[in-house]
């Protein structure tokens, strides 16, 4: 049923207001409150009728909201926003606007008596940019004993003479949003900021112990409560050489560290960050018999002793043992530090998710199906048949693939047999194509780090995570360039680690940052939160 359309009541000045006119005036309002009573009552009778008859039923519209009164803090759904439909799911968008002030303007050529009727809100976001400076007088005194005592500055200030929420929106700016320092300086000092470019790249790159500490306690606390880990690395110069970042992460985390080099002992001893320790325990000799360490130099190391503080102190051992050749030292090296990664409490069941990079291939190893079918996907075809050979095997893996992520959601040993059967059949395929016959013998050759995932079905079967966690680092290089002192290679790791790791976990990086800088310490450790999220019933 259409609704009749309403009739306002007049505004009617008080010395106008006879009891005539209030009476009538009641009785109005009183006429409007039993109209929509009435209007509901008939809406709810048609809504029946149409049910009856099998109609569709009245389309919902709602009415308009302009003349309610609301309360002065409370912004109407959608104020300041377009008023075209929105898509859905945009609800999540329509966020309540805290009120810094409320400014009252009333109708201009207002006339005379009329009567205020409530407020129609508009809000407008803006920001407040402007130095903020703050002089401190430290009163000083004399003891009667000759002593001087002068009053000491706020404990987050650190005894710098730039307050945390500009350091904090110095470091935001460099290390988030790929600012570069010649342009932060440029416009900071349009802004009205007393700064240098030195004391601006001592701001980013000194003074970060608490955060290189957070940051190496995060790599600890993810490998604790970690079933497994993506790894990744890329170039990283610095001081004008060619190095290496490491990533290392997964949904929960992120860690980045860059080294002169990279080999499997640098990975070893990135994964045993923060420890120095050499540790030789029943994992370090399985390790040593698995990549078979000849028996005399095993039986040398088994006579001496089996912990080592730092570096120096293993090294020196492997000397006075006379262990001396380059490849008996490594697979030593590996081995004590296989052992003090489990000495200090790893996942006994970590699993090292990579591309087929040797130096990962440590720990339990999956490999990335991704990066095996690019393997068959990059050989040249030089006719027909190679092309089919060549699509049928694609077709043949994909397929494969699909199976398995199937498997994961639902694994039994009757499917766990019919993959490993289907895998054996796919990589022993003969065909004329024969550089596609020797990828699939690698295939097969990597067959137990392919489907380790029906071992361990919560495992990814992909390192996609770590390309795209690693790609913010690269666009960050490209901008930046490299490095050029060593503060300056571990603030670049540090504050991009902390960086991903507040994406994962949800929490706005401006907002750590501030909270670590004022030192209110609102936000709990992030080794804590990763550790929590990684196993939730803790």
């Amino acid at each position: 049923m259409a609704q009749a359309p309403r009739l306002s009541v007049p505004i009617i000045p008080q010395a106008e207001r006879t009891p005539t006119v209030e009476l009538l005036l009641a009785i109005i309002e009183q006429q409007h409150a039993t109209i929509a009573a009435l209007e509901q009552r008939v809406g709810a009778l048609e809504a029946e009728v149409r049910r009856l008859k099998g109609l569709a039923p009245r389309p919902h519209i709602k009415p308009s909201a302009l003349d309610n009164d609301r309360d002065d803090d409370e912004p109407p759904p959608g104020a300041g926003q377009s008023t075209r439909r929105k898509r859905a799911g945009s609800n999540k968008r329509r966020k309540r606007l805290k009120v810094h002030r409320s400014i009252i303007i009333a109708p201009q050529h207002l006339p005379a008596g009329s009567r205020l009727r409530g407020y129609q809100d508009f809000f407008v976001q803006d920001l407040l940019i402007e130095p903020l400076n703050t002089r401190y007088r430290l009163a000083r005194y004399e003891t009667p004993t000759g002593e001087h005592l002068v009053g000491p500055l706020p404990e987050h200030l650190n005894n710098a003479h730039f307050g945390p929420t500009l350091i904090s929106y110095i470091v935001h700016q460099h290390h988030h949003q790929r600012v570069t320092q010649p342009l932060l300086l440029n416009q900071l000092r349009q802004w009205g900021v007393d700064i240098s470019s030195g004391q601006l790249n001592r701001l980013l790159i000194e003074h970060n112990d608490a955060f290189h500490q957070e940051k190496d306690q995060l790599l600890l606390a993810g490998l604790a409560s970690s079933a497994y880990v993506h790894v990744d690395d890329t170039g990283a110069r610095h001081r004008g050489q060619n190095g290496y970042c490491t990533h290392i992460g997964n949904e929960h985390f992120a860690f980045f560290a860059s080294t002169a080099s990279k080999s499997r002992i640098n990975f070893l001893e990135l994964l045993r960050t923060p420890y120095t320790d050499y540790h030789l325990n029943d994992a370090a000799w399985h390790y040593l018999r698995e990549h078979k360490l000849p028996r005399p130099p095993r039986e040398r190391l088994h006579t001496g002793p089996n912990h080592f503080d730092h570096e120096l102190a293993w090294l020196a051992h492997l000397d006075a043992l006379n262990i001396t050749e380059q490849r008996h030292r490594r697979i030593a090296t590996e081995g004590a530090l296989i052992g003090s990664l489990h000495h200090h409490a790893l996942h006994q069941e970590l699993v090292i998710i990579s591309d087929d990079a040797g130096q990962f291939d440590v720990l339990r190893h999956a490999l990335c199906w991704i990066h095996a079918e690019r393997n068959i996907q990059s050989l040249l075809p030089l006719n027909e048949l190679h092309v089919q050979a060549l699509h049928s095997t694609r077709a043949a893996l994909w397929g494969l693939y699909d199976q398995l992520k199937v498997y994961k959601l639902k694994p039994t040993a009757k499917a766990k047999d019919a993959i490993n059967k289907r895998f054996d059949t796919l990589c022993q395929t003969k065909t004329d194509f024969q550089t596609l016959n020797q990828a699939l013998k690698r295939l097969h050759k990597n067959k137990a780090e392919l489907l380790l995932v029906l071992q361990q079905p919560d495992i990814p079967l992909h390192n996609n995570l770590s390309e795209r966690d690693i790609r913010e680092y690269v666009i960050k290089r490209k901008i930046s360039g490299s490095t050029r002192s060593e503060d300056g290679r571990r603030a670049r790791d540090t504050f991009a680690s902390l960086k991903k790791t507040c994406q994962k976990l949800e929490i706005g990086f401006w907002d750590y940052l501030l909270d670590r800088l004022t030192l209110r310490n609102n936000i709990p450790p992030l080794p804590q939160l990763v550790a929590n999220a990684a196993s939730p019933t803790r």
